[in-house]
């Protein structure tokens, strides 16, 4: 699956456009109160057993918590950060019985990893062999440049993990990025603010 966000860097109300004939598969939708987000709402537009639009997941800002199909949970029960000073990713599972997922963000672009497995007696998945494999990308090129227009926020997620965490890794995408916009204002706010009270006292 390969689709693009069609409202520029707003992933929070967004439309998810598939990029081989444009045609709607979700939606975001975000309400705010005056304290700020709220809740975003992913929606199926398309989905097999109704003729509106459905809701399949959730992220609960103020209460940290990700919703998929009806179940929440905390996201300090689902994200765990990786071992080392330097190392900057984050290991997502939503249950004992399901995959692990390691995120990391470098280049403008979010990846989504999962550990192989490799069975010594048969070709078939088994036990983990130590090596990653790239099963989804979030990339978000949309930094302002002076003579050309930016690139859509454009996800794609493999069959490997569409099977059992579409809806997962779509509001694991969601709020990494969401949260990564969050930090980067704050440093600009913050560096704005330094600037002001150096020229105030030189």
């Amino acid at each position: 699956m390969e689709v693009r966000f069609d409202n520029k860097a707003n992933i929070l109300n967004a439309r998810l456009l598939a990029t081989h004939d444009n045609s709607p598969i979700y939606a975001t939708k975000t309400n705010f109160t005056f304290r700020g987000r709220d809740i975003t709402l992913l929606q199926d537009t398309n989905p097999a057993l109704s003729s509106g639009s459905v809701t399949v997941g959730a992220i609960h800002w103020k209460d940290k918590i990700i919703e998929v199909n009806g179940y929440r949970k905390k996201v300090a029960d689902l994200k765990e950060k990786k071992t080392g000073f330097l190392n900057k990713a984050r290991s997502w599972k939503w249950s004992a019985e399901r995959r692990e997922y390691e995120i990391e963000y470098t280049n403008d672009e979010w990846t989504v990893s999962i550990l192989m497995m490799i069975s010594p007696w048969t070709s078939q998945p088994g036990s983990l062999d130590g090596k990653s494999k790239v099963v989804g990308r979030f990339a978000v090129p949309y930094r302002p440049h002076l003579f050309t227009k930016a690139d859509p926020p454009l996800l794609s997620i493999t069959r490997t993990a569409l099977v059992e965490d579409e809806i997962f890794l779509l509001l694991v995408f969601i709020y990494s990025e969401a949260k990564r916009q969050d930090d980067t204002v704050c440093i600009h706010s913050f560096c704005s603010t330094l600037s002001t009270l150096n020229s105030i006292v030189m």
